[in-house]
């Protein structure tokens, strides 16, 4: 078992997990397996950050780690996760690291890596990276003071993939101000994507309402965003949008809101992409890979289609890696995180966006009218905070209720129970025909799991 690397990097509350002693010592592991595998010296990587409070002193840390060993580290600044990824591989560096807690609030962070092809690192790697740090204090020698990294400050990193992303749209649309005359509703979540969806939308002559766009390092995800997704429900009908959306901390994901207010998630954006070009027939294969928390009802509309769902482990590297594999031209989580492989390497909340308005001008109809591609099963999913994340694996009590709970929904449901990737915490995720069957399965399950762990 892993200590610190979860499902997305290293993951904890600033100044207790992850001090600056920790990211100091983590650049310096990272830099010595960086130095073992690069193909050329010195090793290059670009780092980018979301803006809460907490960022800039672990990179700062992490800098120092990395430049003592030799490494040469560009900084980006504030940008989207997924600019990192795409501008890693543009820029033919060896690694890029971000330094965001995504979805989470602002008194965490985190630590992701990705690799210079433009994915994220497998586990393998992340495993000898915790080898490495597992050593002594100081297990690498310094090497001497000429061949110390250096380090330097671009913003022309981030300016490089907002024209990225203005070609992207141009070149599907054909057109210069293609999103001229629509009227976005954007909820920025006080993240990474506050000084660059504003600046894409308006660019492609869309006319922006634009809330939760003002960072101040301690309101990122506050309220607002991809997680309270409320906010931007309220937005849309009080600015009368034809559309909404909202971002999370670091931009890697996207939900929707129709002109009416309704929520439109992750599950619903596949299914209209998949069958738009099922039906246009440009849906090679015709496979739509998603994880064990994409609702059943997605499924059966797509295989009604001679569309397969693939499912995966919860989290988008799983998700990725399945695509890779299968040649999937679509994949992603019902939480907004959507991997559009023509386009990205990973989620990527902006281009998302970008293909959800492609869909509505395809389409010329309210979004409301293509937004809801089938009719979802009921589904609940709950999070219980514990005291440790693994115990429910062995724990008598709650695999006989897991039991009873499999045996109630038999083939008229589904039932989910996972460790937290993120948090110390277990989730429990029930579907059914009816709700009234959820909660007979969910209810009597979480009320265990709290008794015996929590």
């Amino acid at each position: 078992m892993r200590r610190y690397f979860g499902t997305d990097g290293i993951r904890g509350v600033a100044n207790e997990l992850l001090t600056p002693e920790f990211a100091l010592r983590l650049g310096r592991a990272i830099a010595q397996q960086l130095l073992a595998s690069a193909p050329h010296h010195p090793p290059r990587v670009l780092i980018g950050r979301d803006p809460r409070r907490s960022g800039a002193m672990l990179e700062t840390a992490l800098v120092s780690g990395l430049c003592s060993m030799g490494v040469h580290v560009t900084s980006a600044g504030v940008v989207p996760t997924p600019a990192v990824a795409y501008l890693t591989r543009e820029g033919h560096y060896d690694l890029g690291i971000v330094i965001s807690a995504s979805h989470n609030p602002a008194h965490d962070n985190g630590i992701k890596l990705i690799g210079s092809d433009g994915y994220k690192f497998p586990d393998e790697y992340e495993a000898q990276i915790e080898a490495r740090l597992a050593e002594a204090p100081e297990p690498f020698p310094y090497p001497p003071p000429k061949q110390i990294g250096m380090w330097e400050y671009d913003l022309r990193e981030g300016e490089q993939y907002l024209l990225h992303l203005l070609h992207l749209m141009r070149a599907m649309t054909g057109e210069r101000e293609p999103l001229r005359g629509v009227h976005i509703a954007v909820d920025c979540a006080n993240g990474a994507a506050s000084t660059f969806a504003p600046v894409v939308l308006h660019e492609l002559g869309a006319r922006v309402s634009l809330f939760h766009a003002e960072p101040d390092g301690d309101n990122i995800n506050e309220g607002c965003g991809s997680t309270h997704l409320q906010a931007l429900q309220r937005a849309v009908l009080e600015t009368d949008a034809d559309i909404g959306v909202a971002y999370d901390g670091d931009a890697d994901r996207a939900l929707f809101c129709d002109e009416r207010g309704d929520p439109v998630d992750g599950d619903a954006v596949m299914t209209l992409w998949a069958l738009t070009r099922h039906h246009q027939q440009k849906l090679q294969p015709p496979l739509v890979v998603a994880t064990e928390m994409s609702n059943l009802g997605m499924q059966r509309r797509l295989e009604a289609e001679g569309i397969q769902l693939l499912r995966t482990k919860v989290g988008d590297r799983y998700v990725a890696e399945a695509m890779r594999a299968h040649n999937a031209l679509i994949g992603g989580e019902q939480s907004g995180h959507i991997i559009f492989s023509e386009r990205a390497t990973t989620g990527d909340g902006l281009i998302t966006t970008l293909e959800v308005l492609a869909l509505c001008l395809h389409y010329q109809k309210p979004f409301s009218e293509i937004a809801h591609p089938f009719e979802p099963y009921p589904q609940k999913l709950i999070t219980i905070p514990v005291q440790d994340k693994h115990a429910w694996q062995t724990h008598p009590e709650i695999h006989a209720q897991i039991h009873r709970a499999e045996q109630l929904l038999g083939t008229r449901g589904r039932l989910n129970v996972r460790a937290s990737g993120t948090e110390n915490a277990i989730r429990v995720m029930v579907e059914a025909e009816t709700l009234e069957l959820v909660e007979a399965a969910l209810t009597p399950l979480v009320e265990t799991i709290r008794r015996a762990l929590s």
